[in-house]
């Protein structure tokens, strides 16, 4: 695919049943604990794209067993119970930001010296609060270039801490939820136990749960009383199989195709069991007037005939990975759409909310910018060319207003690379049979 991709405007409603690759957070957060626990683990339904790559060969530049079977969707670790194989090596993380959080806290809580590379995207992304709170615990970390960025140097604390006290530190988790997920993933390697006491107004989140959960299938709970995670001292992961769940951020993008089509589409083996937050984008779909349905192959989303939408105010804290997705549809509902509790999102892949405004007035669309919060206005796009600023979610998103314009083109489509590698492949599919 070259420099840019015309989207197909499809000729009647659509009428798809789509499958989805595995969720890019829990392939991550799945291989993180298997790489901690004891003895073999088997991953499938396995997301392979940039970021999940970056993380398997991360684990292998750090000497861990791996076996990867791309056809079969597998993935088979070979964990040492919360040891690094090796204690001096170098990694590289690319543009993922579970990658680079997670890996930066286990490799900090490690026995050893490492050094954390990453791409000029994620050099840019937060990382100090994460970096502070492992130097208190006993790490040593060292920025390589701009101070509270990657890349570091890590003089990993080993086996330094109390060998009877429960190891207790303190958060901010308002720009990112991914700093408290990275010190839960690695606490097992805290054998006296850890407790995070939460500082920001916020407190909680969808991907802290989904990561709560996963902890929990692979045999370590953690205690939440509202401001404290605990995880209990001789906390272990089990070896074993885990079952990936399809990614619903990447689902939400078909259902989205079928509000504004009018048409219909099902996303095979996604259901209401899901843990995934993005599964909230389905609410706001029903309030936009769609019909939401369970069926033997995945939920399915009937739009609304002439893919008439209801304007909406969202709050999308919880699960604004489909912010971008909204706003794509915004311009097509009836009224206002505003998106409002996002500010975290500006600190992402791209400032997404800066990234939207843009792009939406570049399509001649009249919206809103706030430092946390978006409103977009009912307009008819004009063709256009979208800038992605290297940031999947632009692409993917932005590529739906083609479904209801002609001469939508989307720049750099490759960026998708990054979690579904083959979205522009799956569309051109869907829009031209």
């Amino acid at each position: 695919m070259g420099g840019s991709y015309e989207v197909h405007k499809p000729a009647a409603p659509i009428d798809w049943v789509v499958e989805v690759p595995g969720s890019k957070s829990m392939t991550n957060r799945a291989l993180l604990m298997a790489a901690l626990a004891d003895g073999v683990t088997t991953l499938k339904g396995v997301l392979f794209s940039d970021d999940s790559r970056n993380f398997l060969g991360s684990l292998q530049s750090l000497g861990f067993g791996v076996a990867v079977d791309e056809a079969a969707k597998t993935v088979t670790v070979e964990g040492l119970n919360g040891s690094v194989p090796v204690t001096e090596g170098v990694i590289y993380v690319g543009s993922a930001g579970t990658a680079a959080r997670f890996l930066t806290a286990m490799l900090a809580l490690a026995e050893g010296t490492f050094v954390v590379n990453a791409s000029e995207q994620m050099k840019k992304r937060p990382m100090k609060p994460l970096f502070g709170v492992l130097e208190r615990m006993g790490a040593e970390i060292t920025c390589l270039e701009a101070e509270g960025c990657l890349p570091v140097r890590i003089r990993g604390i080993g086996g330094r801490f109390s060998a009877h006290e429960m190891c207790r530190t303190r958060l901010d988790i308002s720009e990112s939820t991914q700093f408290l997920s990275a010190l839960l993933l690695v606490s097992p390697m805290v054998k006296q136990g850890l407790c995070v006491e939460i500082t920001s107004a916020r407190k909680d989140g969808a991907y802290i749960r989904i990561t709560r959960r996963m902890m929990e299938q692979f045999g370590v709970k953690v205690d939440f009383d509202g401001v404290n995670y605990t995880i209990q001292a001789g906390a272990a992961y089990r070896s074993g199989c885990c079952q990936i769940e399809p990614d619903v951020s990447a689902a939400c993008y078909f259902y989205a195709a079928a509000a504004l089509t009018g048409g219909k589409a099902v996303v095979r083996h996604v259901t209401r069991e899901c843990m995934q937050g993005d599964l909230k984008f389905l609410d706001v779909l029903a309030q936009m007037g769609c019909a939401v349905r369970d069926t033997p192959d995945g939920i399915g989303v009937q739009g609304a005939a002439g893919g008439r939408m209801k304007g909406v105010t969202v709050d999308m804290k919880d699960f604004s990975d489909q912010a971008m997705t909204l706003a794509a549809l915004a311009p097509f509902a009836d009224g206002d759409v505003r998106i409002r509790n996002i500010g975290h999102i500006r600190l992402q892949e791209s400032d997404r909310i800066h990234a939207i405004v843009t792009e939406l007035t570049r399509l001649g669309i009249s919206c809103e910018e706030e430092a946390d919060a978006v409103t977009v206005h009912p307009g008819t796009p004009v063709p256009a060319e979208v800038q992605t600023y290297d940031d999947h979610r632009i692409a993917m998103a932005f590529a739906l207003i083609g479904l209801r314009t002609e001469g939508i083109r989307i720049a750099d489509p490759m960026c998708c690379q990054k979690t579904f590698e083959n979205y522009f492949e799956v569309l051109e599919r869907l829009t031209t049979t």
